[in-house]
């Protein structure tokens, strides 16, 4: 990036400009590709459902400063219900690094980031095998592989495996574990053995019922008389759909 700050402010770009600034400077931002813009959605879904996440958000652009705006691909913390940008910095900023990612670039959004107040940027790498390059404040880079859990204490509650930033169906199953417990439930297998102790239909009724408030699904009348009516195993099969497509059936 250019050594000499250059003229350019963050109240020069507009909402859907195609710009980030840095030092002054604009920076070019190209439209995601088809499987970078699909992880970002894949790794905001178990990230947001966090019981300890209570503001979440993707592309939020942040005045790091007079001269710097930059938008992490997702946000956790200080994502301000509020037009214009964000002031401050995310306390976690996650950036997708795929076929064409400018790596001089991101390495000073990176840096730029952490000198504004971000405690960590991870950086999930779509080219090879899946990891997930770790950067804290006062701490060296790190890199954890697939396979293994991620840790964001203070900001995360629940360890996050690193192949639920990469497939949206294990990024699905955290985001259900993570619904569930925000709920007081340790995990499915747990609302299965409460279905067990305290009635199995009631239990896996309240279960669906969380379900469809994370995920926004419209829970009405009619289809709570259809809860009311469904065996257990109906429901339990109606429990692994919603789980899993995000929809009702």
């Amino acid at each position: 990036m250019p050594e000499s700050r250059g003229p350019f402010r963050p109240d020069h770009v507009q909402d859907g400009d195609r710009y980030e600034i840095s030092r002054g400077h604009p920076v070019y931002v190209a439209p995601a590709g088809s499987r970078h813009g699909r992880e970002h959605l894949v790794g905001a879904v178990p990230l947001a459902t966090d019981p300890a996440v209570r503001e979440a958000g993707i592309d939020v652009g942040y005045a790091l400063d007079d001269h710097t705006l930059r938008a992490p691909d997702i946000s956790i913390g200080n994502v301000p219900d509020a037009p214009g940008w964000a002031d401050g910095a995310p306390r976690l900023a996650v950036e997708y690094a795929d076929r064409g990612t400018n790596e001089d670039d991101l390495q000073a959004k990176v840096a730029e980031l952490l000198a504004a107040g971000t405690e960590l940027v991870w950086i999930v790498r779509l080219r090879g095998p899946r990891r997930v390059d770790v950067h804290a404040r006062a701490e060296a880079p790190r890199t954890v592989p697939g396979g293994a859990m991620l840790e964001a204490p203070g900001i995360l509650s629940r360890p996050l495996p690193v192949d639920a930033l990469f497939d949206h169906h294990r990024a699905d199953e955290v985001a259900l574990e993570n619904l569930l417990a925000r709920h007081g439930h340790a995990s499915l297998d747990a609302v299965r053995a409460e279905a067990r102790e305290q009635g199995r239909a009631e239990a896996l009724i309240r279960a669906i019922e969380v379900l469809c408030a994370g995920f926004e699904i419209p829970l009405g009348e009619p289809r709570r008389a259809e809860l009311a009516h469904a065996d257990p195993q109906a429901l339990e099969a109606l429990l692994a759909h919603l789980a899993r497509h995000r929809a009702w059936p």
